[in-house]
């Protein structure tokens, strides 16, 4: 689940994100009740298996909820909770359709499981690697093996959203310089595992951050906080 709004005197309105429907809108009735028959299973961050009652609304009502898991341990530390919460808002603006995305589905599974598991897992080089990732599930990914706008393969040097990509010495008008380690950054976490996020500077994961903001602002035309 990734977010609930009060709706009225005991419902709420349910953002949920789904293997086989994608983005999917719900209202769980009296879940604000003390004696709510959802109990406390219908809360952000879990992962759960719904039944939904489809009717002329846009919203499906929620009728069954079963936990399959409550990421109880990653509620306990506040680093993991904002990088939990941050990770929800991103599939929140970025895939808002009912189309299925199972790569993206399974990537948020994987970082509410890593988070809830592992405290050192709420670094910044580990939730733009979950970022990046994301850009990748949703086509966006940039070009990162050569210049994006002429396959120059050398003295990449650059990063340019409009372009694509990392972008070459002769190629670098209107890009931002995006220095070797930066770059190194991007390349190893999005080959890596997730729970494998490969360590860097605080200058390189600024400029990493940067790289896919503009990526996102140019291409999916949205707008995320940086990651802190």
């Amino acid at each position: 689940m990734l977010r609930s709004i009060r709706l009225g005197e005991a419902d709420r309105v349910l953002h949920l994100y789904t293997s086989e429907r994608g983005r999917v809108g719900a209202v769980a009735k009296g879940v604000r009740r003390v004696k709510s028959r959802f109990g406390g299973r219908l809360e952000p961050l879990f992962r759960v298996n719904l039944i939904l009652h489809e009717g002329r609304s846009d919203l499906c009502t929620v009728t069954s909820a079963e936990t399959v898991h409550a990421h109880p341990a990653l509620r306990e530390r506040r680093d993991s909770l904002e990088r939990a919460t941050q990770a929800c808002e991103t599939v929140l603006r970025l895939f808002d359709s009912t189309e299925a995305n199972p790569p993206a589905y399974n990537l948020l599974c994987q970082e509410l499981a890593l988070l809830d598991r592992a405290p050192e897992a709420a670094s910044r080089a580990q939730a733009l690697a979950f970022r990046l990732k994301l850009l990748l599930a949703a086509g966006f990914v940039p070009e990162l093996a050569a210049c994006a706008s002429c396959g120059e393969r050398e003295h990449l040097g650059g990063f340019s959203a409009s372009a694509g990509g990392v972008v070459c010495m002769a190629c670098e008008a209107g890009s931002f310089p995006l220095e070797r380690e930066a770059h190194e950054f991007l390349v190893l976490a999005l080959g890596r595992p997730l729970a494998e996020a490969p360590p860097a500077s605080e200058n390189a994961l600024r400029q990493a951050d940067r790289a896919l903001g503009e990526t996102l602002e140019h291409h999916a035309h949205v707008r995320l906080r940086r990651v802190a």
